[in-house]
């Protein structure tokens, strides 16, 4: 261990918990030259699993900062160095305004209706989880790399560096004369030559932040897997490769679910209750009847594991990635506090401060891919789980109802199954019940 000094202290980064090895810079919160003190706030970091303030454990003048903003880390590696004085020393990459702005892309999130209602507010700023410090002892490194003083994001900076964007050279559009992501966006198109004809589609500026690529060379785009979208990349390879999956579909008709859903808003107002809780109040009435869905397969020991309780985890878009938040003891709750609970997970995902344990421990999981406006999928089974629902979007389509023909709304149910756990009899007898439940809800009340 390398001895500290009176005027230098090295601080690393520290070990975030659950299991976590890396993570990547978002935001610097101090500057070199910065005065801190102990148990200040000077870094944002991303994980695969939440966004995570640390705070520093030494009181004095900043020294350096060992990363730039998009860079990862491996836990132990330098982060910041403090003194005692004030350093002379080359500016690092900072972000110092009190507020930032978020990228534009919004996606579905896990409560808006399934296909069937409005698009998404912008999210709000998210909160963050705090990291514990723990001090080290100094070591040399370089100072980082300066750039150019603009009050934006770190995920815009990083996208104009990578396409050679002189960021002091664009039109600002956001509040206060922020850079926005659309800037730069512009700013990309306008040098694209227009007589490139070979250029690739890929290279283009709707490419996620962190990308490498050279846009007049028409070479493929290097997008690294970081964050949250490898950890979907690793459990999705995982489930592909362990679990012999089959998936079963219907269509159902979801007109009596709909007039569920608005007798129980009129009866409880200023409660509102989704169709996305009324899916999961099925979806633990189907599990309680056909237990072997809500399992999992220990490879190593060659048992099933089948779970008395039912942890539901619902699929989420938000603008970090997909995640899937888990809803503890889903069967425990009234469809009231299921839409609560699901309402609370959701903005807590959107916002990037899900705490980590609220993002394992599923059991069953609910996709609602029909807010992307698709009809059917055949969706990859969340790993270590044995079943998932997806559903389609609701629209109107003609259905024979009392053997006449009119217009209902309709949507598609898909189950993907572990064949290891069960066989299709049970998998399509679990589909049936949903089906029956989605077009007369009342079947509910039996099992009340």
């Amino acid at each position: 261990m390398t001895t500290a000094t009176p005027t230098e202290q090295l601080f690393r980064l520290p070990d975030l918990g659950e299991g976590l090895t890396d993570a990547e810079i978002v935001e610097w919160k101090v500057a070199v030259g910065d005065t801190v003190t102990i148990d200040q706030v000077v870094v944002e970091v991303e994980t695969a699993k939440a966004a995570v303030e640390v705070p520093v454990p030494y009181a004095g003048t900043v020294l350096r900062l060992h990363a730039d903003a998009g860079t990862a880390l491996g836990v132990g590696e330098p982060l910041i160095t403090v003194g005692a004085a004030a350093p002379v020393a080359e500016p690092a990459v900072v972000d110092t305004a009190a507020e930032r702005y978020r990228e534009e892309e919004q996606a579905g999130s896990g409560n808006v209706l399934i296909g069937y209602g409005t698009g998404h507010e912008p999210a709000p700023r998210r909160r963050r989880r705090r990291a514990a410090a723990t001090p080290e002892t100094p070591a040399p490194a370089p100072v980082a790399e300066p750039h150019a003083p603009r009050v934006i994001s770190p995920l815009v900076r990083r996208l104009a560096r990578d396409h050679g964007i002189d960021l002091t050279a664009l039109a600002p559009t956001g509040p206060a004369g922020v850079v926005l992501r659309r800037d730069v966006e512009r700013a990309l198109a306008e040098s694209v030559p227009e007589t490139t004809p070979d250029a690739s589609p890929d290279a283009s500026p709707d490419a996620s932040p962190g990308i490498s690529s050279d846009i007049s060379s028409g070479g493929p785009v290097r997008i690294p897997l970081r964050g949250v979208r490898k950890a979907v990349a690793d459990k999705l390879s995982r489930s592909r490769a362990e679990i012999p999956d089959a998936t079963t579909w219907v269509d159902v008709d979801a007109t009596g679910l709909l007039q569920a859903k608005k007798a129980l808003e009129a009866a409880e107002p200023g409660r509102r209750v989704g169709l996305l809780a009324l899916l999961a109040r099925i979806c633990v009435a189907g599990l309680r009847r056909h237990p072997e869905l809500n399992s999992a397969v220990d490879t190593g020991r060659r048992e099933i594991l089948r779970y008395d309780e039912v942890h539901l985890g619902f699929a989420a878009q938000t603008d970090r990635g997909l995640v899937v938040p888990v809803v503890r003891d889903a069967h425990r709750l009234t469809t009231v506090q299921l839409a609560a609970e699901l309402a609370r997970l959701t903005e807590l995902a959107r916002t990037g401060s899900l705490p980590p344990d609220r993002l394992t421990g599923g059991t069953f999981t609910l996709n609602n891919y029909g807010v992307f406006g698709v009809d059917g999928s055949t969706p990859i089974i969340n790993h270590p789980e044995a079943a998932l629902l997806g559903v389609g979007r609701i629209v109107d389509k003609p259905w024979v109802v009392d053997g006449e023909l009119t217009v209902r709304k309709v949507t598609q149910l898909s189950l993907s199954f572990d064949h290891r756990v069960c066989d299709g009899g049970t998998a399509g007898g679990f589909l049936r019940f949903v089906a029956d439940c989605v077009e007369r809800p009342a079947i509910l009340l039996a099992d009340v």
